[in-house]
């Protein structure tokens, strides 16, 4: 049933996208290699404390949605406290747990556990590189930030770079991890870069405050920096959020496009096709990547209490809801303005559990 609905789907968007012959044969072609395949995994982190971060899927063509009971699926076997964010490889889930201090493994089509690696301090974000996991962690206080390098074949952690505070979101291109330092605290405005083959830092980028998710575009990686926010930690005072441009070639910023007044941040970023999308002041926000200026007027206002998670992909927009921490969540799906809709059309909405944090495209 879901694989013909997928056939359906993608003759469809064969209509609207003009995609080639060769590519539409491929996605009707396609089979899914199990029961959470051609969806959106979306990690809700549960309630802080409590060992109750769950998953919940949708598919792509909004048909279907689960909220997954891990504990059926995996008897015995629990997600664990506060889940933070979710890295695929190959035919693998790794679900990075922050309090618990664990990554889960499942088999990202059929969830079930494969494995898991424990006795972290406070794990964040992985990113992979010849064969290879890295995984950022916030450990126990300010300098002791660090980078695991984590042996996939025994999931086990065979290597350990020190790297300035607060490492947080990472992702890799050409056998680089570049590695955000969301600094909570005093001036967080740098990149780490680390090359994958020798496992040490060969650059540091300096960007804008609080740098956070990080995309690559060609020849360029984008940044999207928060700012620090009105709770800021002396010695530090409010600041515009921004977005910047990085040549990776060169590892240098070549624009940054600021945000027009301290009391703005970016919050979430994403980049789809010829286009970034960003949230500030709870409002959507698109922009070419061959802009010059930032956008002027928002997109659309998404209908949500507190954004807690955001992601565009195949002409959608997820938004995900985090209402008031303590009940069941919700994710509404828009469209990037793809005819016959207009940006900001309501596709459909789906409760999640507790703290729906972030999208992964699962195929």
């Amino acid at each position: 049933m879901r694989l013909n609905k997928l056939i359906a789907f993608a003759l469809i968007s064969a209509l609207f996208l003009n995609s080639c012959t060769s590519d539409d044969d491929t996605v009707a072609n396609y089979i899914p290699k199990g029961d959470y395949d051609s969806g959106v995994l979306v990690l809700n982190e549960g309630n802080f404390g409590q060992d109750n971060a769950s998953l919940t899927y949708i598919s792509f063509d909004l048909s279907q949605s689960e909220n997954i009971d891990y504990g059926v699926l995996n008897p015995g076997a629990m997600i664990g406290n506060t889940g933070q964010s979710i890295g695929f490889h190959d035919n693998l889930a790794y679900v990075v747990v922050n309090v618990t201090g664990k990554i889960e493994i499942v088999n990202r089509y059929s969830l079930k556990k494969v494995g898991s690696i424990t006795g972290l301090n406070q794990p964040r974000y992985i990113a992979f590189a010849n064969g290879k996991g890295y995984l950022t962690n916030w450990n126990s206080g300010v300098g002791t930030g660090t980078v695991s390098v984590i042996n996939l074949a025994t999931n086990t952690v065979t290597a350990t770079i020190p790297v300035s505070d607060f490492p947080n979101k990472i992702i890799e291109n050409a056998g680089k991890l570049y590695v955000a330092h969301n600094d909570l605290g005093t001036n967080g405005n740098k990149i780490t870069v680390i090359d994958a083959a020798t496992n040490t830092i060969s650059t540091t980028i300096t960007v804008s405050d609080m740098p956070d998710t990080m995309a690559v575009d060609g020849t360029t990686l984008w940044v999207s920096c928060n700012g620090h926010s009105q709770y800021a930690v002396a010695p530090d005072v409010e600041t515009a959020g921004s977005i910047v441009k990085v040549n990776l070639a060169s590892n240098t910023v070549t624009k940054t496009f600021t945000m027009p007044n301290a009391t703005d941040h970016v919050n979430y970023f994403s980049v789809f096709g010829s286009n970034a999308y960003y949230v500030m002041n709870s409002k959507v926000y698109k922009m070419a990547l061959t802009a010059t200026a930032l956008s002027t007027s928002e997109a659309f206002s998404p209908t949500a209490q507190y954004i807690y998670g955001f992601a565009v992909k195949n002409e959608r927009i997820y938004v995900a809801d985090a209402k008031s921490f303590t009940t069941n969540g919700e994710v509404k799906v828009y469209s990037t303005g793809i005819f016959p809709n207009t940006i900001g059309t309501l596709l459909g909405s789906f409760e999640t559990r507790v703290g729906p944090n972030g999208f992964y495209f699962n195929q």
